[in-house]
């Protein structure tokens, strides 16, 4: 196996695992909770540890298990991304470019950020996951996306086992969407990726109802980085369950994208269906919306059931296996499908 070369160096922590584990649960890796096992776990704290494993492309990693629902156990090697990293690679007086490890929580990325007065990332606080699945999953929040300040990608091709470089336009970014999703699918592991933040004149976006709220609510007209962030955090934190004492993995599923034809079709019967413009042709419609017309939202179906703030979220009430939640899931899709005849897409990667 050839050697994989670094470009720039990570900054190794203390893992109290030693790699390789076997036959590991990961109910303490994916924020579900659910209870399977893995054949193999290794903890991924430096790139070199991957010289050392065979068929890399066969191997599932895992950044910080917000994103995956499994459903049975796993009979290979698990890696789970660990990686630490920030530095700066380029700056100027209005802006910074960062190159940040994918092994870094996202969250602390955008407090880290906000503590040095850089701008860009605070609509997208308290995001669960990893920075690596950032550019996978484009994650984006109250009208702020990672591409809209993403610079590159590095990833290690698992077949040569080259670090490979990916521009903004090259991640082929989508609503939820990149490149990593499609045809790049189980091809990369994201090792490194590159954000151009502001350092002052920041463009705040504060557009967004809620937001807006909670800025006339505490009185703050001329509203700073942190307040936008603190903004974010308490309208998430009012709405999602935190994962910590209930299983979930935030939206399940994907806002669905419409024909306007369509949904004006549908407002014969359905006045008050919520939407908004994508294009001169395309509406978006809350997924969230379309699930709680159907009576969804709150509704428990054994140890799993639909949020009660937010039936976007499907939750794990403690011993929920992962099949019954992907029948949840599977019940709901139907349900939209036969009322409304639109297709819910899972944000969520089922294993």
């Amino acid at each position: 196996m050839g050697k994989i070369q670094i470009k720039f160096k990570l900054t190794n922590y203390y893992c109290n695992v030693s790699a390789p584990n076997t036959n590991l649960s990961l109910k303490n890796y994916n924020t579900f909770g659910i209870e399977v096992s893995a054949k193999e776990v290794i903890f991924l704290t430096d790139l070199k540890q991957l010289d050392t494993v065979p068929n890399l492309q066969n191997c599932l990693f895992l950044g910080g298990g917000s994103n995956v629902l499994f459903t049975q156990d796993v009979n290979g090697t698990v890696i789970i991304n660990q990686t630490k990293g920030i530095c700066a690679v380029k700056e100027d007086d209005d802006t910074i470019e960062l190159a940040i490890a994918s092994g870094e929580n996202w969250h602390e990325l955008v407090l880290h950020c906000i503590e040095k007065g850089y701008g860009g990332l605070e609509n997208m606080s308290l995001i669960p996951g990893s920075v690596g699945a950032a550019p996978m999953q484009n994650i984006g929040a109250y009208g702020k996306e990672t591409k809209d300040v993403l610079t590159y990608v590095e990833a290690l091709n698992l077949t040569t086992l080259q670090l490979e470089r990916f521009t903004n336009k090259e991640c082929e970014f989508g609503y939820r969407e990149s490149i990593f999703k499609k045809h790049a699918k189980g091809k990369y592991f994201i090792t490194t990726i590159g954000l151009q933040l502001t350092k002052r004149n920041h463009i705040l976006n504060t557009s967004y109802g809620d937001i807006e709220a909670w800025l006339v609510e505490h009185s703050i007209t001329t509203p700073t980085l942190r307040d936008v962030s603190n903004a974010v955090i308490e309208i998430r934190q009012s709405k999602l369950p935190d994962p910590a004492e209930l299983g979930n993995s935030g939206s399940f599923f994907k806002n669905p994208i419409i024909h306007r034809a369509h949904l004006n079709m549908l407002k014969y019967e359905f006045e008050d269906i919520k939407s908004f413009p994508v294009s001169d042709t395309l509406v978006k419609v809350p997924a969230g919306w379309l699930i709680e017309k159907l009576g969804w939202k709150g509704r428990r179906v054994g140890y799993t059931g639909c949020h009660a703030k937010q039936a976007l979220v499907l939750v794990n009430y403690g011993y929920a296996k992962g099949k019954d939640v992907l029948k949840l899931a599977q019940d709901i899709q139907e349900d939209v499908w036969e009322t409304f005849q639109i297709t819910l897409e899972m944000e969520v990667n089922v294993v």
